[in-house]
C-alpha cells in the first residue's frame, strides 16, 4: 500500500490519518508541536453541533460586523488595517452570499453523517472524552432574533435535523441552571459536547497502536515531486533553539495537506490556492472546584445567538464557554477586553459559579471564503487537501476524513488525482465512504 504523508496533528489530520489507517495505508503524521491537538484543537466550544451548521455568508453578518467594528468586545470584529489577504478573502466571502441556503443545508447533512462516524470511532477505540449526548439548547431573548432563528430552522430542517422550537418554559425545563429570561429557543436533542483535545490525542493514541508514525517538532518548510513521490523536508523546532538547525527528510507516495490555517502556504509550495483565513476564536474553562460550582453550572450545552457564545460541560469539574470571531490576521494573542464578555456572561447567566479561576485560550479557525471545507485533490497527482472546516472542525471532522481517504482510494486504483466536491456533492460522496 502507498505510504501517505500528513501534514497537520490537529483533529483533521489525525482523523484522516485514522481513516487511511483503516483501508491499510502506511501514514506518517508531521506536525509542528510536541503533541497533538496543540493549536485550534486544543480548547474550542467542544460543541458536536449540527444545529450549528449555519453559514455565516449573509448580508445579516456583514450589517453586524460593520456596526461592531469600533467595539473591541463584539461579537464579531475585524482589524480595519489593511490586508490584502483579508480583504480579498472578504470580498470572495460577499460572493457567496447566493449560496447561503445551499451551504447551509449541505453542511447541515455532512454534519449529521459525520457526528454518527465520530462516535462509533470512540467506541471502537474507548476513547474517554467528556462526552455528553444530552443535546444543544440554542436560546434567543427577544422576538426578532427567534423569528430570524426560524428560517435558519427550517433550512436545517431540510438538511435532515430534528431540532424543534422551545418556548421559555421548555427551555428552564431543560436546563433548570440558566438563571436568566429567555424569549424562544431551539432543541437539538441529537447534538454532543465533549473535549476535543482529549478525543484528538486519544484517537492519535489509537492511530499509533494500529501503526501509524507520528513525527512532532516538525518545522516542515519542502515539499518536492520527483518520480519516486514526494521528498518532505523540515527542521526540529527544538533545534532553533539550540540555534543549530536538525535537517530530516521524508518520502511518500502522496501526501494530505490538513495544517490548518498553514494549509495556504502549503498549498502556494504545491502549486495550489487554498484561501483559508484566520479566524481568531476565544474560550475559557472555569473551574468548578466547588460542590457550589458544580450545581450552578449548565449540564446542556447553550448557544447564545445574541452573545455568539457556547457552552459546554466537560465532567463534572470544567465549564467551557467560547466563542467570538476576530479577523486579526495570524495574531494569536489573548486578549483581555475579549475574554472579559466571556466572563461576564458566565456571571449573568450562572451567577452561582465561582470565576476566581478561569482560564483563558485563544485559537485560530481555518475558514474558506464560503465556509465549506476543502476536501479535493490538488493539481499535483498524490497531492490532497482536508482543511478549511472553519468554527466546524470537530463536527465535521470524521466524514471528511473518509471522503479524502476515498479519494485517496480512487487515486490509488486509477493512478490519476481524483476530485471530492467540497459542497454540494460532499454529503453524498461521505455517505457512499462510510461502511
Amino acid at each position: 500500500m502507498p505510504h501517505i504523508a500528513i501534514i497537520g496533528a490537529g483533529i483533521t489530520g489525525v482523523t484522516t490519518a485514522y481513516a487511511l489507517l483503516e483501508r491499510g495505508y502506511r501514514v506518517t503524521v508531521l506536525d509542528r508541536h510536541r503533541y497533538a491537538a496543540m493549536e485550534t484543537s486544543f480548547a474550542n466550544g467542544g460543541q458536536l453541533s449540527a444545529s450549528n451548521a449555519e453559514v455565516w455568508n449573509s448580508a445579516a453578518t456583514i450589517l453586524k460586523g460593520l456596526r461592531w467594528m469600533l467595539r473591541s468586545d463584539a461579537p464579531l470584529l475585524m482589524n480595519p488595517r489593511p490586508s490584502w489577504h483579508k480583504y480579498s478573502w472578504i470580498g470572495e466571502f460577499v460572493g457567496h452570499i447566493g449560496r447561503y441556503r445551499t451551504n447551509t443545508i449541505e453542511t447541515t447533512r455532512l454534519a449529521i453523517e459525520a457526528r454518527k462516524h465520530l462516535f462509533s470511532i470512540a467506541q471502537r477505540e474507548n476513547i474517554a472524552f467528556d462526552l455528553e449526548r444530552r443535546g444543544i439548547l440554542h436560546v434567543y431573548h427577544d422576538k426578532a432574533g427567534f423569528e430570524a432563528g426560524l428560517r435558519v430552522n427550517t433550512l436545517l430542517q431540510q438538511g435532515g435535523l430534528d431540532r424543534r422550537p422551545v418556548t421559555a418554559d421548555e427551555i428552564r425545563n431543560i436546563e433548570p441552571a440558566l438563571q436568566t429570561t429567555c424569549y424562544g429557543g431551539f432543541f437539538t436533542p441529537s447534538d454532543a459536547t465533549g473535549d476535543i483535545h482529549k478525543f484528538t490525542r486519544g484517537l492519535a493514541d489509537a492511530c499509533i497502536r494500529r501503526g501509524a508514525s507520528f513525527v512532532h517538532e516538525a518545522d516542515v518548510d519542502a515539499i518536492a515531486r520527483g518520480d519516486d513521490g514526494f521528498r518532505i523536508g523540515w527542521n526540529e523546532a527544538a533545534s532553533h533553539d539550540a540555534g543549530v538547525a536538525t535537517r530530516h527528510e521524508l518520502q511518500a507516495d502522496g501526501i494530505v495537506i490538513c495544517a490548518g490555517v498553514a494549509s495556504r502556504h502549503f498549498a502556494g509550495l504545491l502549486n495550489d490556492r487554498v484561501n483559508v483565513y484566520p479566524v481568531k476564536g476565544y474560550s475559557i474553562t472555569v473551574q468548578l472546584d466547588a460542590p457550589q460550582s458544580q450545581d450552578a453550572a449548565p449540564t446542556v450545552s447553550l448557544l447564545d445567538e445574541a452573545a455568539k457564545i457556547v457552552t459546554s460541560r466537560l465532567g463534572a469539574d470544567r465549564f467551557r464557554v467560547a466563542g467570538t470571531a476576530e479577523f486579526n490576521g495570524f495574531n494569536r494573542d489573548i486578549r483581555a477586553d475579549r475574554i472579559q464578555p466571556l466572563v461576564d456572561w458566565v456571571r449573568q447567566h450562572f451567577p452561582g459559579i465561582d470565576t476566581s479561576r478561569v482560564v483563558p485560550w485563544a485559537g485560530l479557525r481555518p475558514m474558506m471564503p464560503n465556509m465549506m471545507p476543502v476536501v479535493r485533490a490538488g493539481r499535483l497527482p498524490g497531492v490532497f487537501y482536508n482543511t478549511g472546516h472553519g468554527h466546524l472542525g470537530w463536527t465535521l471532522s470524521a466524514a471528511t476524513a473518509q471522503m479524502v481517504a476515498g479519494a485517496i482510494d480512487d487515486w490509488r486504483d486509477l493512478d490519476a488525482p481524483s476530485v471530492v466536491p467540497s459542497q454540494v456533492d460532499a454529503t453524498e460522496a461521505a455517505r457512499a465512504a462510510f461502511p
